[in-house]
């Protein structure tokens, strides 16, 4: 199963449900002129109703007093009639009517109120209410709001559609602005990621005017150009070093090897000398990996796997010592790989070191399948928090103690397998130990 990266998939999730920046600049004009035509449309409908209530009880105090002026004048007449308005006076004697004839007027006190009924028609009106009660008589103005209460319908349907109207102005005026700010937006991403498939970055400031896309530009420009001269500084002393490293070496290799072909050395000396030429071969292996790790790029070849583990076996069992371990090769051979040779045996030497370095006892068995390689050790195991960190830059297992190492041989392992599209783990063995599997062709999902 292909290795997961945790921060790259909660990356990959916040990038799916996060708005765009055009789409930000859309959704701010739209619901700026909704909420701004909005407040307009209540503050209008608000100040209507407001100045309509107040000439409406203006001109009924001033009917209900002149029915009342009236009254005094000809008792005798009581209902008096005007323009929408209707009053009604009952004296004393009928006060007992209003409350079987009129009931919702009857426990009504003096002032205005709003009320509502049913036509002769059978429609529904509504109308104002004035009251005002004497000893004398009772004072009750009418004053018909029906065509009002149309009216006002009316006009908050015009309301309505002047809030959607100004809604989708809004909508396109978003559209339009969004479109001016981020075309040179989408212009500088667009020069930026076609500057990104060259050696050699392109300027970006000459194309956009002294603005603030023009001064992020250029701000761009000149962080690409420090990139780039670190960049080639870091190149420079890769291809430096490996240059000066592999003269030494090769100086170290043909003396050994010179060495190795005299007839009168003695077996400890030999010994030696075959130790020697198994570090230098191990750093030359190193160096090269290294380099093809700091250009990023892949080298070819054609690699016998089942060879490279005997060959890197036998490198260690001239180094077991006092340790009584059984290495053996296990599996079908004639699994090749198109990659360097030094590149695996980096690779699968650091998964056999580790095993070899962990083991007191037992054996290590190099286990070969089709597509990948198995490295299994009888050692002490694999903690869960070795599990997660092992293949961290300098992480260093539980049952590292004293011994030699940065804890950089995993990490090492694992960007190889990044760079060719491999995959490692490592996970505790089934009785004991650790199972270390090396595959050279990720499975699909």
């Amino acid at each position: 199963m292909a290795s997961s990266d945790p921060s790259a998939a909660r990356l990959k999730k916040r990038k799916r449900f996060r708005r765009r920046l055009r789409s930000r600049i859309i959704l701010s004009f739209v619901l700026l002129g909704f909420g701004l035509t909005t407040m307009f449309a209540f503050a209008t409908n608000w100040t209507r109703t407001r100045v309509e209530n107040q000439l409406v009880e203006d001109a009924i105090n001033r009917n209900i007093e002149k029915a009342a002026q009236q009254f005094e004048l000809d008792p005798k007449n009581p209902q008096v009639g005007f323009d929408l308005v209707r009053a009604f006076v009952y004296t004393p004697d009928k006060f007992e009517s209003v409350r079987i004839n009129r009931p919702e007027w009857y426990e009504l006190k003096d002032g205005i109120v709003g009320m509502n009924g049913i036509g002769e028609d059978g429609r529904p009106f509504a109308y104002k209410l004035a009251v005002r009660k004497t000893p004398q008589a009772w004072f009750f103005l009418a004053y018909d709001m029906t065509s009002s209460a149309r009216s006002e319908a009316q006009f908050n349907r015009a309301l309505y559609l002047s809030v959607l109207v100004f809604t989708l102005f809004s909508l396109l005026v978003g559209l339009w602005a969004a479109s001016r700010v981020m075309s040179p937006v989408s212009e500088l991403a667009l020069r930026i990621k076609r500057s990104g498939r060259t050696a050699q970055s392109e300027a970006l400031a000459a194309h956009f005017p002294d603005d603030e896309v023009g001064q992020l530009a250029e701000a761009l420009d000149d962080y690409a150009t420090r990139l780039t001269n670190v960049v080639q500084r870091d190149r420079e002393f890769n291809a430096d070093v490996s240059h000066e490293l592999r003269t030494p070496l090769a100086v170290i290799k043909g003396a050994v090897e010179l060495l190795l072909s005299r007839p009168d050395i003695e077996d400890k000396t030999r010994n030696r000398l075959l130790r020697i030429q198994r570090a230098e071969q191990q750093c030359t292996d190193l160096i090269s990996a290294l380099l093809l790790l700091s250009r990023n790029e892949r080298g070819h070849g054609s690699t016998d796997i089942a060879r490279l583990s005997e060959q890197l076996l036998d490198a260690h069992r001239a180094q077991l010592g006092s340790k009584n371990l059984a290495l053996s090769v296990e599996g079908e051979r004639g699994l090749n790989v198109d990659a360097p040779e030094a590149a695996v045996a980096v690779a699968l030497g650091n998964l056999i070191g580790n095993a070899v370095k962990y083991t007191t006892e037992g054996g290590v068995v190099v286990r070969l399948l089709p597509d990948s390689v198995e490295v299994i050790d009888s050692g002490p195991g694999l903690s869960a928090e070795d599990a997660a960190k092992l293949f961290e830059r300098g992480y260093r297992g539980t049952h590292a103690g004293h011994s030699q190492g940065g804890g950089i041989g995993l990490s090492i392992v694992r960007r190889l397998c990044d760079l060719y599209g491999w995959d490692v783990k490592v996970k505790p063995g089934e009785v004991r130990g650790v199972v270390a599997t090396l595959r050279f062709s990720r499975p699909a999902g």
